[in-house]
C-alpha cells in the first residue's frame, strides 16, 4: 500500500501524562510526525488527562520537554493553539457530555444497569466463561425496568450498541483486519457518575479534530472495532465526517523479547538524554524500531526520514530496543558534529560533573576547545567526555589515578619507567607534542628497550589517571610541563 498520494493528512499524538516519557511513546510521536511532514499534513498534539488519580502536571511538562528536546514539533495543541481546542481532555468535559447526550437521544447509546456480579451469574447459568465479559443484556431493558432500578438507587452506565455484522478495516501496516460480529461486547462509554471514558473521549476528539489517520501501538488494536463502531455512530448524528484510517505500530520490546514497559529503566527517554545521547542519534535509532530507510542503511537525518517515510513499509513484527545499536548510531552522529557544535553540546556535561563552571570561563572553554579534536572520535555519548578530560580540569589536590588503572599500570615495574620518563622530559624547553613524543620514545623504547604498551601505560595513567585517554603526547602538552611532571613524580613515589 503506497501512501505517497495522500492529501489533507491530519494525525494526532495523544499521550496520557503519567510517569516519564517512554521510548515507545516517543517512537509513536516520531512516526506520526514523519507521516504528517511527508504528506505536507498536520500533527495535532493533545493530552488525555481525564484520570486525575494517575495524571500529573509534572508528567505533562516532561512530555513537552521530551518533544522539544527532540525537535518533534506540532501544528495544533498545547503552547501552539489551533481551531479545535482545548487540547487537554480535562478541559473538554462539556463537549463529551453534549455528544453523549446526543448519542443517547439517537439510540446509539443505551442505559445499562447490570452489575459485574449479575453479568457473571448470567454467564455461569448458561455454562459460559465469565471472561467473555458483558453479555449485552440491557439492550432491551424496558422503561418500567429502568424505573425500578432507579427506585433501588441504581444509576446506569451508558453503553454503545455494537453492530450485528463483522467490522473490517484496512490497516496500513497489517492489511485487512476483521472482528467477527458478536466478538466485541457493547462497551461502556460513560460511567454511572457521568464521567466519560477513553472509549468515548478518544474517538470524539478524533472526530471533532478531523483526524484522518490514527497511528498507534499494536497493543491498542483490540479497541479498534469499538472506535470504528463509535465513529459510524458519530457520523449518523453529524459529529464525524469520516472514519479515520488506522496503522498499528509494532510493540517495542526489551531484552528477552519482553514488552518494554514504563517500569523498565531502559524505557525512560531521559536516561539517554542524561547520558548524552544527541537528539539526532536518538531519533535516528527510534526510527529504526519498525522501519528502515533502506536495507543497507542505518544512518540518516530527520529530513531524509521525512522524505522517505512510508507507513506501509513499517514492519508488523515487534521491534527490539538494542542499546548497543542505539549507542553506535549516536556515536556516528556525534562524530559528524562540527567542532564548535560539539563543544557547546558537551560543556554542560562537564559543568554538571563540576569540571567547569555552569557558565564556563574563557580559559575553561579554550582548554576544552583545544581538547575536543582529541576526544570527539572516541566518544559514544557526550557524558563520556567527563572521564576523558577530567585530568585536565581537576586540581593537583583532587587528582588521583583510577584505582583499577593504577593497579594495572603503576606497580613496582613502573618506577624505572617513570624515572626515565621524568629524566627525559625535565630538560625540555619547548613543551610541544613532537618534542614530548621524541623524548619519551628515546628514553623508554630506545633507552629501556620497552614495547610501546609497557613503555607508555605507566606514563598515561600517572598523567591522565586512566588506561584509556586522549592521545598521550597531546594530553601532556595541554596539561603543561609542571603539572605533568608533578603527577609523574607523585605516581613514582606512591
Amino acid at each position: 500500500m503506497n501512501t505517497t498520494s495522500l492529501a489533507g493528512v491530519r494525525v494526532r499524538f495523544c499521550p496520557s501524562p503519567t510517569g516519564t516519557p517512554h521510548v515507545g511513546l516517543i517512537r509513536t510521536a516520531l512516526f506520526n510526525w514523519a507521516f504528517a511532514r511527508h504528506h505536507g499534513g498536520e500533527l495535532v498534539f493533545r493530552i488525555e488527562d481525564t484520570d486525575a488519580s494517575r495524571d500529573s502536571e509534572e508528567s505533562y511538562a516532561a512530555i513537552i520537554d521530551a518533544l522539544n528536546w527532540l525537535g518533534i514539533d506540532w501544528d495544533e495543541g498545547p503552547e501552539v493553539g489551533g481551531d479545535h481546542g482545548p487540547y487537554r481532555q480535562s478541559q473538554r468535559s462539556e463537549i463529551y457530555a453534549d455528544v453523549a447526550r446526543r448519542l443517547l437521544e439517537a439510540g446509539e447509546l443505551y442505559e445499562s444497569f447490570s452489575t459485574t456480579e449479575e453479568v457473571d451469574e448470567r454467564r455461569k447459568a448458561v455454562g459460559q466463561d465469565t471472561k467473555l465479559g458483558y453479555d449485552n443484556f440491557d439492550r432491551d431493558t424496558t422503561g418500567e425496568q429502568k424505573a425500578a432500578f432507579r427506585a433501588q438507587g441504581r444509576e446506569p452506565v451508558l453503553r454503545l450498541r455494537m453492530p450485528d455484522e463483522d467490522i473490517t478495516f484496512n490497516d496500513h501496516i497489517r492489511g485487512e483486519v476483521t472482528f467477527k460480529a458478536g466478538s466485541v461486547p457493547d462497551p461502556v462509554l460513560v460511567r454511572a457518575n457521568g464521567a466519560p471514558l477513553y472509549t468515548l473521549t478518544n474517538p470524539v476528539d478524533d472526530a471533532l479534530m478531523r483526524i484522518t489517520h490514527i497511528l498507534r501501538g499494536e497493543d491498542l488494536l483490540p479497541s479498534t472495532p469499538r472506535q470504528i463502531a463509535l465513529f459510524h455512530a458519530l457520523k449518523r448524528i453529524g459529529v464525524a465526517e469520516s472514519i479515520p484510517d488506522y496503522a498499528h505500530l509494532p510493540l517495542v520490546r526489551g531484552d528477552g523479547n519482553r514488552k518494554l514497559s514504563k517500569r523498565d529503566p531502559e524505557s525512560n527517554l531521559f536516561t539517554y538524554r542524561d547520558r548524552g545521547f544527541l537528539p539526532e542519534g536518538m531519533l535516528n535509532y527510534l526510527a529504526l524500531l519498525g522501519w528502515a530507510i533502506a536495507d543497507d542503511r542505518d544512518i540518516f537525518s530527520m529530513s531524509e526520514m521525512v522524505q522517505a517515510f512510508d507507513i506501509s513499509k513499517v514492519s508488523s513484527n515487534p521491534a527490539r530496543f538494542d542499546l548497543k545499536k542505539a549507542e553506535a548510531i549516536n556515536a556516528t552522529h556525534l562524530r559528524a558534529l562540527a567542532q564548535d557544535d560539539f563543544v557547546e553540546r558537551t560543556l554542560p556535561y562537564l559543568a554538571t560533573a563540576g569540571l567547569v563552571a555552569e557558565k564556563p570561563t574563557d580559559e575553561q572553554r579554550a582548554l576544552f576547545t583545544a581538547t575536543a579534536p582529541l576526544i570527539q572520535e572516541r566518544l559514544v555519548v557526550l557524558s563520556d567526555a567527563v572521564g576523558m578530560v577530567r585530568f585536565l580540569f581537576e586540581s593537583e589536590e583532587d587528582f588521583a589515578p583510577e584505582p583499577d588503572s593504577a593497579a594495572k599500570a603503576l606497580g613496582e615495574d613502573a618506577k624505572p619507567v617513570l624515572d626515565a620518563a621524568i629524566a627525559a622530559l625535565e630538560p625540555l624547553v619547548n613543551w610541544t607534542t613532537p618534542a614530548i613524543e621524541e623524548a619519551l620514545k628515546g628514553a623508554l623504547i630506545d633507552g629501556l628497550g620497552l614495547k610501546p604498551r609497557k613503555a607508555f601505560a605507566p606514563v598515561r595513567v600517572s598523567v591522565t589517571g586512566r588506561t584509556v585517554s586522549p592521545p598521550l603526547y597531546e594530553s601532556m602538552e595541554l596539561l603543561g610541563k609542571q603539572r605533568t611532571l608533578t603527577r609523574m613524580r607523585q605516581a613514582r613515589n606512591t
